[in-house]
C-alpha cells in the first residue's frame, strides 16, 4: 500500500472520528469554551452593558479582593456551607439509606416519605420553611418552648441562618437517598456473610465491607454536592427576603445576605454585581473565583479518593 493511500485512509478516519464527536465538541465550545474565555476577557473589562468594554487591567479584580464589602462574607459563607452541608448531607443520605434497606416492611412507604420533599419547588419549600421556623409565630419555636427549649431565630439570627439552610437541605435529602440505596443493594451479600463468620462487629463490616464497596458512589455525591453548593442562590436569597419582610415591587431592590450577611453567597455576588449595580467586569471575577474553587475542591477530592485507592491495594 502505497504512502498516498495510506496518508488518505488516515485522512477518512480523522475525519469520521471529529463526525462522531461533533456534537460534543459543538456543545464544549459553544456552552464551556467560549463563555469561560468570554469571562476571562471581561473580568478585565469595564462593561455596564450599555456602553462598549473598556480595558482597566486588574482594577476589577482589585475592587472585588480589597474594596467590595459584600466578597469576603460571601466567601465564608460559601465555604462554611461547602464543608458543613455537604457533608451532613453526604451522611445523613447514607444513613437514611441505610435504614430504608434494612426495614423488613414498609420500605416502600419510606422511601416515597423520604424522596417527596426533593420535588418540592426550591421556591416553595423554603418559604414554607421559613414559616415553620418563624420565631415569633412558628409551630417550632412554639413546640421548643413549650418543652422548655430555648427557641432559637433561625432565619433572623445570624448564627442560626445557615444551620437552618442545612436543615432545609437535609429535609430534601431524597436524591443521596436512592443512590445510596442502589448502591447498598448491590454490595454482594457473600461478603457480609464472610464478614459475620470472622466475627465481625457491625460497625467492623460497615466500615470494611460497606464502605470500600460505595466508595466511589460517596465520591461522586461529594464532589456532586460540592459543585451544587458552589451554585447555591435560590434557597438563601428567599430565605433573606422572606426572614426581612422586604416586599419587592417595581424598581425596588433587595441588598441580599439578610440577616447581616449570614445567607449570603458567591452566586448571589454575581447577580448583584452583574444584574443590579451593572458591572459585569466584578461580575466576571466573582464567577470565575467560583470556578477556581469548583476545580480545587474537585481536584483535591478527587486526588484523595486515588491515594485511598493506592493504600487499599497495598
Amino acid at each position: 500500500m502505497s504512502t498516498h493511500t495510506l496518508r488518505a485512509k488516515h485522512r477518512r478516519s480523522t475525519l469520521r472520528t471529529l463526525a462522531f464527536l461533533s456534537p460534543w465538541l459543538i456543545g464544549f465550545s459553544v456552552f464551556f469554551a467560549y463563555p469561560l474565555v468570554s469571562t476571562v476577557y471581561f473580568s478585565f473589562m469595564h462593561y455596564d452593558g450599555f456602553r462598549p468594554p473598556a480595558w482597566t487591567g486588574t482594577k476589577n479584580w482589585t475592587y472585588v479582593f480589597e474594596h467590595y464589602p459584600l466578597f469576603w462574607p460571601a466567601l465564608r459563607n460559601t465555604l462554611w456551607l461547602v464543608l458543613v452541608m455537604v457533608t451532613l448531607r453526604v451522611a445523613f443520605g447514607l444513613g437514611v439509606g441505610l435504614l430504608i434497606t434494612k426495614i423488613k416492611t414498609g420500605t416502600g412507604v419510606f422511601r416515597t416519605l423520604f424522596y417527596l420533599p426533593y420535588l418540592a419547588p426550591p421556591v416553595a419549600a423554603t418559604m414554607a420553611f421559613a414559616f415553620l421556623l418563624n420565631p415569633g409565630t412558628g409551630p417550632v419555636n412554639s413546640l421548643l418552648e413549650r418543652t422548655g427549649l430555648p427557641a432559637p431565630g433561625w432565619f433572623n439570627d445570624p448564627t442560626w441562618s445557615k444551620p437552618a439552610l442545612t436543615l432545609l437541605a437535609l429535609w430534601g435529602i431524597g436524591d443521596l437517598m436512592v443512590i445510596f440505596m442502589a448502591a447498598l443493594l448491590d454490595v454482594p451479600k457473600e461478603q457480609y456473610e464472610a464478614a459475620e463468620l470472622d466475627g465481625a462487629t457491625p460497625w467492623q463490616r460497615f466500615r470494611y465491607v460497606t464502605l470500600p464497596n460505595i466508595s466511589p458512589i460517596v465520591m461522586f455525591a461529594v464532589v456532586t454536592g460540592v459543585i451544587q453548593t458552589m451554585q447555591y442562590y435560590t434557597q438563601p436569597l428567599i430565605a433573606g427576603k422572606v426572614a426581612s419582610g422586604v416586599i419587592q415591587g417595581a424598581g425596588t431592590q433587595f441588598e441580599p445576605g439578610y440577616p447581616d450577611k449570614s445567607t449570603l453567597t458567591l452566586p448571589q455576588l454575581v447577580y448583584n454585581l452583574g444584574f443590579q449595580r451593572f458591572d459585569y467586569g466584578s461580575a466576571c471575577v466573582v464567577a470565575l473565583i467560583l470556578f477556581a474553587l469548583s476545580m480545587a475542591f474537585t481536584a483535591l477530592l478527587m486526588r484523595r479518593k486515588g491515594g485511598l485507592i493506592q493504600a487499599g491495594e497495598r
